[in-house]
């Protein structure tokens, strides 16, 4: 199937589920219907995302990683962990807002197509580095999404007006609690995305390790978020001090790589 329907057929997906889960949410039954056949839906348009990430990804050319691939790789694991989590949360409410978001995205790379082939792609290591620094990505990124909505949570409760698209969503403490976790989880994928770049970067990316700004803004980002789960787990940071370190930490983050990523490729054209 060309990958120009598949993008299509994804993104048409995508936002008919956005207008379902909206709608759903306006009533009140957003995470009702996450649970039920509805949120099992999804996964058909997720597959086709990954099936399309796949062809686009490992394209004839080579290993194709550009930036709107990697923000479309982003959004789909992003997608992914808030169905697995949907278990084990009430986060039906949420998915009405990544939805959007994910149909965007995954519409990128067919919109503005472009070869950027990585070489020295081969290797599993490289694989498997690529693969744990993007879903370090994802994880990070939910968090930082808990954290602005936690934010905006508790600043419009201080107020006593609550918009309609607040209305719904999980418990505070819920929020924190998944916010936490997923801070935990990334930042065990991210110290093992930043050593294994250090221990094999020959055997990576064919190159003796170098101290550049990608590497920098990393070991920032990392040590923003060390010290967020430290003032956690032994001074109980919460609330506007966990979202100030969140968001702060995310945008390192995102200078490291994503950011590199889109000064070389749109500003400069490389």
């Amino acid at each position: 199937m060309p990958s120009l329907l598949v993008s299509a057929l994804v993104f048409l997906c995508y936002s008919a589920l956005s207008l379902a889960f909206w709608r759903a949410q306006s009533r009140g039954e957003g995470d009702l219907l996450s649970r039920g056949a509805l949120g099992h839906v999804v996964l058909f348009p997720l597959g086709l995302h990954g099936y399309l990430l796949w062809q686009q990804v490992f394209s004839a050319w080579g290993f194709d990683f550009g930036l709107w691939h990697a923000l479309s790789l982003i959004s789909w694991l992003t997608l992914l962990v808030y169905w697995v989590a949907r278990f084990f949360y009430p986060l039906g409410c949420l998915q009405a807002l990544v939805l959007p978001l994910a149909a965007l995205v995954s519409a990128l790379p067919s919109l503005f197509p472009s070869v950027h082939v990585l070489s020295n792609t081969n290797l599993w290591a490289f694989q498997a580095h690529i693969g744990v620094a993007m879903l370090a990505y994802s994880l990070f990124t939910i968090a930082v999404f808990h954290a602005v909505l936690i934010s905006q949570v508790e600043k419009h409760l201080h107020r006593a007006s609550l918009p309609r698209i607040l209305r719904n969503l999980p418990p505070l403490l819920t929020m924190e609690t998944l916010l936490f976790r997923m801070i935990g989880i990334g930042f065990v994928l991210l110290t093992l995305t930043l050593a294994s770049g250090v221990v094999f970067s020959e055997a990576i990316f064919g190159k003796p390790w170098e101290l550049n700004h990608k590497v920098i803004f990393g070991f920032l980002s990392w040590g923003v978020f060390a010290t967020l789960l430290w003032g956690h787990l032994f001074y109980g940071w919460r609330g506007r001090i966990a979202v100030r370190w969140t968001v702060g930490g995310f945008a390192l983050l995102l200078l490291a790589y994503l950011g590199s990523k889109f000064v070389l490729e749109i500003l400069l054209g490389r």
